[in-house]
């Protein structure tokens, strides 16, 4: 471990403050901990006029609860957000299945939250026990028994007990750690795109399953909404390479009546991969996030993964560090992979395989499948379990 005397001191170090990372920061920060923040770039500025951003989440009441909590959903709703009361999965257009806030005496079952929003609003509650390093970026780690030193690209270098890594799949610091990772590419990728609709603000979102990939869309403020379109990964990229009017004309063309005469205004595309670490911590780093893990984006559950590791492990450190404890010990960083790892690994085989069984156009599968959502459709019980799943109940 290095000597040297300007090595800058703080309670925990965290790498990334998007989401996930930024959201650990404050519930830290906020009960007196000295949190150091490393983020490569700053989220942009907000305006009622600015476009949506591309990449958005579904944040159901669970996260919601716990971002009203930390004080950032008050925040939020000063900008932008769009609530959904409905839920709606079909095959065929006419064969729908419709899961309802009221279903289980909620006002809402989600919202639509841009990424970029929601971290600004995380970001402008940074009070004075976080100091943010950005733009900056981790080029070294050495661990002791006791505390951790992170270098950073300006020369920098930071010494706490703990160093959080929640920058994402591609986590350099998770890397650094020593920590391997399993997953796979899948054989698909997602276009995703902002539109304008000719009807106001949608209080649904749907997903129809067709044997090429799921196809869905999610409501938007006002009169646009954000589509996506899962398909296999050439066809994606030729898709994203058209211009914004002949995009428009393949998702009438490809997509069922609900979508009815949208516009595209911009679109993106992106690989889709599972990747699980093999473990969330080593010494005295451990991982949040999609730096711990990838989900399938089918049912949008992946942010929501983020902020319930983001909660355990910021109740964990507070309760040690109140109780003088050791905020990076191997018995805290036990008990955060005990409970979220298993958790994690659940929803990633439920997707998947959920992915198998919609992704299919096997004749008996296809049977199942129908069976199963005219099931649904007619069973309260059904439609009240899957609800709760939806907005984050146990």
């Amino acid at each position: 471990m290095s000597s040297n005397t300007s090595i800058k001191q703080f309670d925990i170090s965290i790498v990334g403050g998007g989401m996930v990372g930024a959201a650990i920061a404050l519930a830290l920060s906020q009960v007196g901990l000295q949190v150091a923040l490393i983020e490569k770039q700053a989220p942009p500025e907000f305006t009622p006029e600015s476009a949506p951003d591309l990449r958005v989440s579904s944040i159901n009441l669970a996260s919601e609860a716990w971002l009203t909590q930390l004080g950032t959903w008050q925040v939020l709703a000063q900008m932008r957000l769009c609530p959904y009361q409905r839920l709606q999965a079909f095959e065929q257009p006419h064969s729908i299945v419709t899961f309802n806030a009221a279903d289980i005496k909620r006002s809402h079952l989600g919202h639509i939250v841009e990424n970029n929003v929601l971290q600004l609003a995380l970001w402008q509650q940074f009070g004075a026990n976080l100091t943010l390093f950005c733009p900056s970026s981790v080029t070294a780690l050495e661990q002791s028994a006791d505390s951790t030193v992170v270098t950073l690209d300006t020369g920098e270098q930071l010494s706490s007990k703990l160093v959080v890594a929640a920058d994402g799949g591609n986590s350099q610091l998770r890397q650094l750690a020593g920590i391997g990772t399993n997953g796979w590419q899948y054989q698909q990728a997602c276009l995703v795109a902002l539109v304008n609709t000719p009807y106001p603000q949608q209080d649904v979102t749907w997903q129809q399953f067709t044997p090429s990939g799921p196809k869905a869309f999610l409501p938007l403020c006002g009169e646009q909404g954000s589509v996506v379109w899962y398909e296999e990964a050439t066809k994606v990229k030729q898709l994203a390479a058209l211009s914004p009017a002949q995009l428009t004309q393949q998702l009438i063309n490809a997509f069922p009546v609900q979508i009815g005469e949208v516009e595209v205004v911009a679109s993106s595309w992106f690989p889709l991969a599972r990747m699980d670490a093999n473990r969330y911590y080593a010494g005295r780093v451990v991982l949040a996030g999609d730096a711990a893990h990838t989900i399938n984006p089918l049912a949008g559950q992946g942010v929501n993964l983020g902020f319930a590791d983001a909660k355990l492990l910021t109740e964990l450190i507070i309760d040690a560090w109140r109780h003088n404890g050791d905020i990076g010990s191997e018995k805290l960083l036990q008990r955060y992979q005990r409970k979220r790892k298993p958790a994690n690994l659940l929803m990633m085989s439920a997707m998947d395989g959920f992915y198998q069984v919609f992704g299919n156009d096997i004749a008996p599968l296809r049977t199942v499948r129908q069976l199963a959502l005219n099931v649904a459709a007619r069973s309260m019980l059904l439609k009240t379990l899957v609800a709760r799943y939806a907005v984050g109940s146990e």
